[in-house]
């Protein structure tokens, strides 16, 4: 297929000069988004992927109904993966932890951005993953959260290739794992870690509804929390320390906890579980917390308190019978590094910048996404939504609203373009 190159050309020449005055903090924002806008070839990209709205929302559809629980994304990555090859992407693959990418070719190797939406969702296997459609809203698990990122970065792709536009720096096409639930950015972590490990220069996820701009990274400790002891019969072991009582003490505890309200920081004990019978003493029980904040020594002090609270659970309910049998595990099954890509950081600008070219109002805002590990290490990152007006993410009842969504697409485009810059 011809490509048209527009480096160097007028799209090149005012990047060039428009790019380094951005990092620089030497012009508005906004400025960015209006020069890009000055280019034809941008322009009628911006209209190709607004004319191509019905076949991301078909996209969107079709991923949406194929299963991708938690550790079981490979099907959903399958078809990611022979989507990206249709559109004419080189080096597709999967990598050993399950990621789907898939490259364009710059003028140069660098600068490197990643563009990624994440494969997998909330749901258990077995979930009725169907979609309907009642005029312009779609209903599904799953439908905007993530496959409505899934379906942006392949419309953002397919533009660039039907286009003709050759951006300066190379762009790699991410459908990754482990975003949700207890996956702990394993995808992201990887990719950082091992298969990109410091080849990328910039970070874009695509991840939930709206027009957002997420640059705070909100930080999240996980635990698997188990008490274990030695069991028996209710009426002839009775007097023995107990489990469940042991972490009933823990979640009272837990419940009373007193957090700052800025910055935002929380505690949730999402799931708890143990015992045999119900005339038995169990000998073990269990519970899964999940504690956030956008602030790492928040964080850290809560961990403390959490920590603090378990281990005097299992005191106090061995001193209530005056024994010592229980023990406790306390496992750390998820890690999301806090902190955040500055507001006034050359990526958020730029990001800032197309969404007003666009017309579009900016909001910027604080999230858990894939975008928390690079920003942990240090490169630029952030998340943006896809457009369209979601409800019920995480639930049975999702919805995803497209009226307008291609201006999430468009807005995506626009900043890719931006992004894959010197």
């Amino acid at each position: 297929m011809h490509r048209m190159s527009i480096v160097p050309g007028a799209l090149m020449v005012l990047l060039l000069v428009q790019w380094p005055a951005l990092v620089a903090g030497q012009t508005g924002a906004s400025a960015l988004g209006a020069r890009l806008l000055q280019d034809a070839a941008v322009r009628s990209a911006l209209e190709g992927i607004r004319a191509a709205e019905p076949k991301t929302l078909e996209d969107q559809v079709r991923l949406c109904e194929i299963e991708a629980p938690p550790f079981k994304e490979t099907r959903r990555g399958v078809v990611f993966a022979e989507m990206l090859r249709e559109i004419g992407l080189a080096n597709v693959r999967t990598d050993t932890e399950g990621n789907v990418l898939g490259e364009l070719a710059g003028a140069e190797p660098r600068p490197h951005l990643v563009l990624a939406a994440h494969l997998d969702t909330v749901f258990p296997e077995g979930t009725d993953v169907r979609v309907t459609r009642e005029g312009p809203v779609l209903r599904g698990p799953g439908i905007g959260d993530d496959c409505r990122g899934l379906a942006v970065v392949l419309a953002v792709a397919r533009t660039l290739v039907t286009s003709g536009i050759k951006t300066p720096g190379t762009i790699t096409f991410v459908g990754n794992v482990g975003e949700e639930g207890l996956g702990d950015l394993r995808g992201v972590k990887y990719l950082f870690n091992e298969g990109l490990k410091g080849r990328v220069d910039r970070f874009v996820s695509i991840d939930g509804t709206g027009l957002g701009i997420t640059h705070v990274a909100v930080g999240s400790l996980r635990y698997r929390v188990t008490f274990k002891g030695p069991g028996g019969h209710s009426f002839g072991a009775f007097g023995r320390s107990n489990p469940i009582h042991a972490l009933g003490r823990a979640v009272a505890a837990i419940s009373n906890f007193e957090v700052p309200r800025e910055p935002k920081t929380t505690f949730n004990v999402g799931r708890i579980g143990g015992g045999t019978s119900v005339n038995s003493i169990p000998f073990e029980a269990w519970m899964e917390v999940d504690m956030r904040s956008s602030d790492a020594a928040a964080l850290q002090s809560l961990d403390a308190k959490f920590n603090k609270a378990v281990d005097d659970a299992v005191r106090d309910e061995d001193a209530r019978w005056n024994q010592r049998m229980l023990t406790v595990d306390k496992a750390l099954v998820g890690n999301r590094p806090a902190g955040q890509t500055p507001a006034g950081a050359p990526i958020v600008r730029a990001a800032v910048a197309v969404t007003r070219a666009l017309g579009a109002t900016v909001t910027l805002d604080e999230g858990s996404t894939d975008a928390n590990y690079p920003m942990s290490l240090g490169i630029p990152a952030i998340t943006i939504d896809g457009g369209g007006r979601g409800r019920d993410a995480h639930a049975l009842t999702e919805t995803f609203d497209s009226t307008d969504a291609w201006r999430g697409a468009q807005r995506a485009l626009l900043l890719t373009i931006a992004l894959a810059q010197p």
